[in-house]
């Protein structure tokens, strides 16, 4: 009856917090922590990538003898998520769960596992488990890192130049290049939490005609290579097409014009 009633009173102090700090997403957040430190202070760091799924385990205990089984979810600006099931009556509850794409792994009488099946950026948090037992509580907590795969964009610009960016990557990603060159870093962060690199290097040496960008993410590296131009701006293909249609148009202009021209000068001479 203690580990149960530990339980309910972690609960009570969840459903205080979400209903005196709803209006402030930072102090929610650290508030409810606080909370979950009255019963575990160990979280086990989980990184996901996203889009993938993910599965959360409660301790490896035998369920035949567990009373109650308590799952606490804390997330970003959002309220707190909380899944108990009572063995006894084999009676579920949810509280602020709706619509976040969390369930259960299997009958939580069976496996009380939660599963995430598309991981997003809203599930970023803290994840714990909290089983009940006659011989005392059991615990495992989770801190939820989710990991984006930059989006990749690489091109030359004048005076053998040429710019590599990672755009909205998470954590931020690593640009590095050979051959070595004069090279400026910046990054720029985005209220979701992601990270833009942008590099741009210039190479003075004639000799260097190719260079490689190589970008590092902990989703998987990628390396591209880039022809530096020769003193002019690279042109796209579409542009080029569009300058050699007008061009063409252009001269059949001319011809028309010309040809007419000469048939009038021809006709007043008749």
């Amino acid at each position: 009856m203690q580990a149960l009633g530990r339980i309910l009173a972690l609960t009570l102090l969840i459903f205080i917090d979400i209903f005196v700090s709803e209006s402030s997403c930072v102090d929610k957040n650290q508030t409810t922590q606080n909370s979950l430190h009255l019963v575990t202070e160990v979280y086990t760091t989980v990184s996901v990538q996203m889009g993938t799924k993910a599965m959360l385990c409660c301790p490896s205990i035998p369920l035949t003898k567990v009373i109650y089984i308590l799952w606490i979810i804390i997330v970003r600006c959002q309220p707190s998520c909380i899944i108990a099931y009572k063995v006894e009556t084999k009676e579920t509850d949810e509280t602020n769960c709706s619509g976040r794409g969390i369930t259960w792994a299997s009958s939580p009488d069976l496996r009380p596992d939660l599963q995430l099946s598309a991981v997003a950026l809203q599930h970023e948090g803290n994840y714990s488990c909290e089983i009940a037992a006659p011989d005392g509580n059991f615990h495992k907590a989770y801190n939820l890192q989710v990991l984006v795969p930059p989006e990749v964009i690489y091109f030359p610009v004048k005076n053998r130049t040429a710019v590599c960016e990672a755009m909205a990557g998470k954590p931020a990603a690593q640009i590095s290049w050979t051959s070595d060159g004069d090279c400026v870093t910046k990054s720029e962060s985005h209220s979701n939490g992601t990270v833009t690199v942008r590099s741009m290097c210039h190479w003075e040496q004639s000799n260097v005609s190719t260079v490689s960008c190589l970008i590092s993410h902990l989703t998987g590296n990628r390396t591209l290579f880039i022809e530096l131009s020769q003193g002019t701006t690279s042109t796209p293909t579409s542009l080029l097409t569009i300058i050699y249609v007008k061009m063409v148009l252009l001269g059949i202009i001319l011809l028309i014009v010309g040809f007419a021209f000469f048939q009038k000068r021809n006709y007043t001479r008749t």
